[in-house]
């Protein structure tokens, strides 16, 4: 899109009409009552005076849309003015452009123009002196300082003022823009958190519940029957105690804070509680489960029930939601034969978790996936800056899914 081009001459400012008419108005009234600061230097005609009136007046429409402009059609006015004997509302005026063409004019005229005047004053002190030798010369310079530099500092001062006041509020407008994105992003990061503890806690119920209501429904066996019944009632008890319990989290986090959250963050003591669960939903799947635990056997610092010194509580919850997903994963897809869970530490070095499980074709009913529950443990590991890995591999004769993460461990961090 083409800019559109900017009127010539500019379109005043209302303010600035404003002042030119209260100007003019202004000076013609004082020349009509005779009031002239002094005789004329020059034999002119008097109504170049008004003239002078009239050409300040419009130096004043222009002294914010065309500030250079403005201050040179007014130092000409002046130097008329000044030849005709001089009206005070012209001199007015010349104050009131000098100090618009420092506020609204280029970076360069605000910093020139002070300078000029400074000079200009300067010489209108030294040079009356000099060639009158006479002290009352020095009300020349005084008077050329008042109407020049004065209007130009008091312009640099107010246009620092109102840049401060621009860049604060830019600033602000920044920090608010930040803020909104940090909160937008805070609210993104906690969704993920969420929707990645919803699944882990509640996909291994629902599993379970579709494997053996799927069995239910193909197998003619009223044991079988019943026995599947059984299993998908504390499946769907379970599930639903953890929603619970997640719902319960959210309401109450305002006013238990970490301390609930805290306590209901699992670790990797209820491993084996989470194995005794998998053996349970597997059992028709012929799937068995192990776990090998190499924290006990390696560390010496262990607590005085005989389990394994506690590690940071986001590494001990990241290890036991990827035990708890591969071991879902496991029952939905993993063919008839041995799950094996090892978890592995030494001081120093990081906490490895290995899942295990039968590679291949799996007869009976299975669960669909959606592949959520990778996404999940990649995002956990990416979260604590360790790597993780998944896939088939080849163990012997036979293939295997593997699932392996490694997680680094602070030892400053680690819970005695």
């Amino acid at each position: 899109m083409t800019a559109r081009p900017r009127p010539f001459p500019p379109r005043p400012h209302r303010d600035d009409l404003r002042i030119a008419v209260c100007g003019l108005l202004g000076g013609l009234l004082v020349w009509a009552l005779g009031l002239r600061n002094n005789g004329p230097i020059v034999d002119l005609p008097d109504w170049l005076i008004l003239l002078a009136l009239a050409a300040m007046s419009g130096a004043e429409l222009l002294r914010r849309s065309a500030p250079r402009t403005a201050l040179a059609t007014a130092t000409a006015a002046l130097a008329l003015d000044v030849c005709t004997g001089g009206l005070i509302i012209t001199i007015v005026m010349f104050t009131d452009v000098v100090y618009a063409a420092v506020l609204y004019g280029s970076p360069a005229t605000a910093r020139r123009l002070p300078v000029l005047t400074v000079l200009l004053t300067v010489a209108a002190t030294v040079v009356p002196v000099a060639v009158l030798r006479d002290p009352r010369a020095l009300l020349l310079g005084i008077g050329v300082g008042v109407i020049t530099a004065a209007p130009a500092f008091t312009g640099v001062i107010i246009r620092e003022h109102r840049d401060a006041a621009r860049a604060a509020r830019l600033e602000a407008e920044q920090t608010a823009l930040l803020a909104e994105m940090d909160r937008t992003q805070a609210v993104v990061a906690e969704r993920a958190r969420m929707a990645r503890e919803l699944h882990d806690m509640v996909a291994n119920h629902l599993s379970a519940i579709a494997i053996h209501a799927t069995a239910a429904q193909s197998i003619d066996d009223q044991a079988a029957t019943r026995e599947a019944l059984g299993v998908i009632r504390e499946n769907s008890v379970q599930g639903l105690a953890e929603m619970r319990r997640l719902i319960g989290l959210l309401r109450d986090a305002k006013d238990s804070g970490a301390t609930a959250e805290a306590q209901a963050t699992p670790t990797l003591d209820g491993l084996d509680a989470l194995l005794r669960q998998a053996r349970a939903n597997g059992a028709s799947s012929g799937l068995t489960f192990t776990l090998q635990d190499d924290r006990r056997a390696d560390r010496q610092d262990t607590r005085a029930d005989g389990g394994a010194a506690r590690l940071p509580a986001p590494v001990e919850l990241a290890a036991y939601r990827i035990v708890q997903e591969s071991l879902t994963n496991a029952l939905k897809h993993a063919a008839p034969g041995e799950v094996t869970v090892r978890i592995a530490y030494a001081p120093g070095g990081p906490l490895t978790v290995s899942v295990t499980s039968p590679f291949g074709d799996r007869p009976g009913p299975r669960a669909p996936g959606s592949g959520a529950g990778l996404v999940g443990m990649r995002e956990r590991i990416a979260l604590l800056g360790g790597a993780f890995e998944a896939g088939p591999e080849n163990a012997g004769d036979r293939k295997t899914w593997r699932v392996r993460a490694t997680l680094p461990v602070r030892e400053e961090e680690e819970e005695r």
